[in-house]
């Protein structure tokens, strides 16, 4: 299994002394799939690599660095944009860990920009934004209605010229969510970073990250996700991130992340049956770095799911998409 070889290699690179050619070519396939080569090549740096390799791995730092660079200056775009509008704008996932200077941020690509603003908030925040050259990605009605009326954020937009995704957040999970987290604690307890931007608290962050793995998502790219939680795990206290999981109702899940990122890139753990299912689907490659598993991945897509809203209207929700076309990959 290509998964299973790259999480070694990230956890002892250097296992990669031990590959032939065709093991070089699953560990960059799973990289890519996962969006996890520019970490492994950090993580190479200093490892013999073969001719061939080394490119690869110095294309994927300067790739990372220019997504670094873009997601920072686009931050910085959105907060100028709403700068007169007295908003505490709070930086998350990879955006937030390059501003913060963290090792999660090390080699991470990142996609779109995600922040987090309160809640009352929103219309103005939306007025700024459109203002400042963003426009709605989805067009489709029921989309719009959905996000507005269930989820935890707005639309997605993207800018006119810079063609960069924005995703406006007013909590961490949708709001039919089994969970409801404190999003205004969240927001209060955030902490500055530069020009008026903010990041989550320490303890915060791995929560975060937790629930959008655990309690949110289908663990599509989950590698990449834990392998956040891992490197954010050190920096926070034990006993307050215990506490700041069960004020937020995600303890147990931050408990499983934890023995999921001791199991997979840390010393070991004892997992569970439920860590084991999830491992089991954290690791569904095949040595061409495409899912395996169907069966298991489609089932955490019906969790997905199940975990975001009540049964009637999940059923509602899926015979409408599965109307208008749309198909799980």
């Amino acid at each position: 299994m290509s998964a299973a070889l790259l999480v070694r290699v990230l956890r002892d690179p250097a296992q990669v002394g031990r590959l032939d050619a065709d093991g070089w070519n699953r560990l960059l396939a799973a990289a890519r799939a996962e969006r996890l080569i520019g970490t492994l090549a950090f993580r190479l740096d200093d490892i013999a690599v073969p001719d061939g390799v080394r490119p690869i791995l110095t294309d994927a730092k300067r790739d990372t660095a220019r997504e670094a660079q873009q997601a920072l200056w686009e931050a910085d775009r959105a907060g100028q944009a709403m700068r007169g509008l007295g908003v505490r704008l709070v930086l998350l996932k990879g955006t937030a860990y390059v501003a913060a200077g963290l090792r999660a941020g090390q080699g991470r690509f990142i996609g779109d920009l995600d922040i987090l603003v309160p809640r009352d908030t929103m219309p103005a925040v939306e007025r700024a934004l459109i203002a400042a050259g963003w426009e709605w990605v989805k067009e489709d009605p029921y989309d719009d209605a959905y996000y507005r009326q269930w989820m935890h954020e707005l639309p997605p937009m993207i800018h006119v010229e810079r063609d960069r995704m924005i995703d406006v957040h007013h909590t961490v999970l949708p709001l039919t969510a089994r969970q409801t987290p404190d999003a205004a604690a969240m927001i209060a307890d955030a902490v500055p970073i530069i020009n008026g931007l903010y990041v989550l608290s320490t303890e915060d962050r791995i929560v975060h990250s937790v629930a959008h793995m655990l309690a949110d998502g289908d663990m599509q790219g989950g590698l990449r996700n834990l392998w956040d939680i891992h490197c954010l795990l050190p920096d926070a206290d034990p006993a307050a991130l215990e506490a700041r999981a069960t004020h937020h109702g995600l303890a147990s899940h931050v408990r499983q992340a934890r023995r999921l990122a001791a199991a997979i890139y840390g010393d070991g753990a004892c997992l569970t049956l439920w860590d084991r299912l999830a491992r089991a689907r954290l690791l569904a490659r095949n040595g061409w770095g495409q899912e395996s598993r169907k069966l298991l991945v489609f089932a955490f897509y019906l969790r997905s799911h199940w975990l975001r809203m009540p049964p009637l209207m999940l059923l509602r929700h899926l015979w409408t998409k599965w109307r208008k076309g749309h198909r799980p990959q």
